[in-house]
Parts: structure tokens; sequence; C-alpha cells
């Protein structure tokens, strides 16, 4: 259903080879940063449309795709990479530093990368988009934190899809 919508205003990531770089790498459990990505895009527009959000779609659209735009695993630690260890505290800015080198990132997709992680971020949105990524982040986090199990690609895929079909009708 937002396909559409994601393609309209980010086409321009989806081609990108660095957004579709983010496949090689795992956020939660088996769930790719990218699988992660377009889960918490997709939901930033149906937390939109099921409270009757008024806002930028395009920066929402732009600001939830590149919220982990940190292109590293962060699983793997090392002397060299040691900001993996603070993963949580740094990647928003990283992502935003990533961001701005491919993308013109106006003042509110900034806004949606660098404070996606409150309370971590301390400083929590200016925006609203801001605001409905950060809840879309921590719901999407938490249910692929929770429910992850090697092997359940597929049917996460089909659990996910039902999950958010049902926030849309508002069973949720």
């Amino acid at each position: 259903m937002y396909e559409e919508e994601i393609e309209k205003y980010a086409s321009d990531i989806i081609e990108s080879e660095n957004f579709k770089s983010t496949k090689n790498h795992f956020q939660h459990g088996n769930m790719t940063v990218y699988e992660h990505c377009m889960c918490v895009t997709k939901a930033s527009l149906a937390i939109r449309d099921r409270l009757k959000i008024k806002c930028n779609d395009r920066d929402l659209v732009r600001g939830a795709l590149l919220h982990d735009y940190f292109l590293y695993d962060w699983h793997l630690q090392d002397e060299k990479n040691a900001h993996k260890r603070a993963h949580g505290f740094c990647h928003p800015a990283i992502a935003l530093k990533n961001a701005r080198k491919e993308y013109n990132i106006n003042i509110r997709q900034a806004d949606i990368i660098i404070k996606h992680m409150w309370p971590l971020t301390i400083i929590p949105p200016l925006c609203r988009e801001g605001w409905i990524v950060t809840m879309a982040d921590k719901y999407c986090s938490t249910l692929e934190t929770l429910s992850i199990r090697r092997g359940e690609i597929h049917e996460r895929q089909m659990r996910r899809q039902k999950l958010l079909n049902m926030f849309r009708l508002g069973r949720v």
C-alpha cells in the first residue's frame, strides 16, 4: 500500500547503491537494516494515517528511510571502529553525516535522523515527522527484537504485513 508513496518521494534513495548495501548489514536479529528502514517508513505512514496527522509526507518518508543510514555492521566491534560500542548513541550522527554526503537533506529530515533515538539523544524531535519516526522506530525495533527467530524470514514478513494492516484498520 505504501510502496507507491515511498517510490514517489524517495526513488533516488531506494535506487542508490549505498542504500541497497544496507541489505548486507543486520539490525535486529535476522532483520537487515534495509528491511528495518522500510518497515519503519511504512509504520510511520501508517501512524500518520491512523492518527490523521498532517505533516510533510516527503520529509517523513525520506527521514524514515535514512534514520539508520550508518552503513556499517554495528555487531562487529574492533579497535578501528570503537564507536560501534556506543552504537545506540552514535549512529544517528553517523547516519546524518552519510545522508548529507549523498542527498539534499533539509532541516526537518536532519531532525528526524539525528533525534530518532530519543530519549538517548536527550533533545527530543522538534517536528511532528520526527515524533512519528521515533514512535515507528521503537515499535518496529521492539517487534523485531522480540519476535525474530532464525529461518522465519517469510513468516516474519507476513506477520509484519498483517500487523501493519491491522494498525491501518485501527485494530491495534
